[in-house]
Formats: C-alpha cells, structure tokens, sequence
C-alpha cells in the first residue's frame, strides 16, 4: 500500500460487536467526533496516539476543523486511499473513539493502524477490547502482510 495509489479490494465496511460498531467515519458525525474528541482530549495529550512529535487535538480545535477533516477522510476512504473508521455505540447515539488505517510510511509495513477511545470509556478498558479486536480484524478481513501498531505492539521511534 503506497501514499500515492489506492487499493484495488473490497474494503471491509463494518465490524459489530455486543458493545460498539466500527464504520466509516463521515461529515454527518461531526458533532459526535467533535464532542468525543474535546471530551477525550487529556487523555489524547497524554498518549499521542499520532505519535510523540504531534500534539492533536489542539486545545483550540473546532467544529469547523473537525468537519474539514472529516470530509477529507470521506472522500479518502471512498478513493480507498486511508480508512478512518468511527467506533461508535450500536444505538449510533455516542462515538467512542476512532481507528485510522493508513499506508505505510515505513517500508517494513504494508500499513499503519492508529486507535484511541474515548477517555470515559477507559475505565470500561474499551481501548484494550477494541485494540485487541482490531487487531484481529485487520489480520482476518485485510489484505495486509504486516501492520504496524506504533505506540502499542512497537514504539513511535521504531515505527519512524
């Protein structure tokens, strides 16, 4: 998987479990991504889950960011260039986090995933449950040799 060429398979859509579902995140959860991620945004400081040298969200992020955003992932997915999925409760009420799946930077990796939840959902231990189950899913749906977790199966140091 390169930066500059989209995958040419049948992109897995939906995961379901008994507690959340994964689907492609898209401009009409803008509200339910912007409230999850201000409400989660101590626990993202803290673990960086885009690496040690970014910082998101800023502390000043808005709305108006996160749509842009949001579109940009739409239509990347759609072009099958990175898959950005919201976890969000089965009664599509609450997001609790998302999963980004992009390509590779690092030749070693076919592609690179990024998970965080929701700060609220962390004494639930959603973060494990969901890692664990991504895990599983990209191994069993995806079409990817090696995957690289930086910041949970290696460091960000050894990924870059």
């Amino acid at each position: 998987m390169t930066k500059t060429e989209p995958l040419d398979f049948d992109i897995p859509k939906i995961l379901e479990t008994d507690q959340f579902r994964l689907r492609m995140l898209c401009e009409d959860d803008v509200e339910k991504d912007y409230e999850a991620v201000m409400a989660s945004i101590e626990h993202l400081h803290q673990t960086n889950p885009f690496g040690s040298n970014r910082k998101w969200p800023p502390k000043d992020f808005t709305i108006e960011e996160n749509l842009a955003g949001l579109k940009l992932y739409q239509k990347e997915f759609e072009e099958k260039a990175s898959f950005i999925f919201t976890v969000i409760s089965l009664d599509e009420t609450r997001c609790l986090g998302c999963v980004y799946i992009y390509p590779s930077g690092n030749p070693d990796y076919d592609a690179l995933a990024i998970i965080w939840t929701r700060q609220s959902e962390l004494q639930n231990g959603l973060e494990e449950i969901l890692f664990s189950v991504v895990k599983n899913w990209i191994k069993e749906e995806w079409p990817f040799e090696k995957v690289a977790y930086p910041g949970r199966d290696i460091s960000w140091e050894e990924y870059e």
